[in-house]
């Protein structure tokens, strides 16, 4: 009976350590951050996205001049969206109108717009 459970003792002792030999953990994937300048397209969809946080009904835009048009109340809203030569985008915000909240509205459109683009 001490010759089986040697044996068996044994086996078990090989085989465990033959599982634990072939376990390979998953290689590190890094995460990938991107640190070039904005797209177009993303500059796009978080400008436009601003203006639909901050309430500014958008009653025009045209992607080939980069151009949105809102209102919000009594005030008049531009937005241009425009690709530079470095590769940026630079997206710009101008609000016109009574002069007590205007400039308000646009710090709140440029946080908005910030906020969307991840900064």
């Amino acid at each position: 009976m001490t010759r089986l459970r040697f044996v068996t003792t044994g086996t078990l002792v090989v085989i465990a350590l033959a599982f634990t030999g072939c376990y390979y953990p998953p290689p590190y994937t890094p995460v990938v951050v991107s640190s070039g300048p904005a797209s177009f397209d993303a500059s796009w969809q978080a400008a436009r996205g601003a203006a639909y946080d901050e309430g500014v009904r958008v009653t025009s835009e045209d992607r080939a001049t980069g151009t949105i048009r809102g209102d919000q109340g009594p005030y008049h809203v531009l937005i241009s969206v425009a690709p530079q030569a470095n590769g940026s985008v630079r997206v710009e915000f101008s609000v016109t109108g009574p002069p007590s909240e205007g400039a308000g509205l646009q710090d709140r459109l440029t946080r908005a717009y910030n906020k969307r683009m991840g900064r």
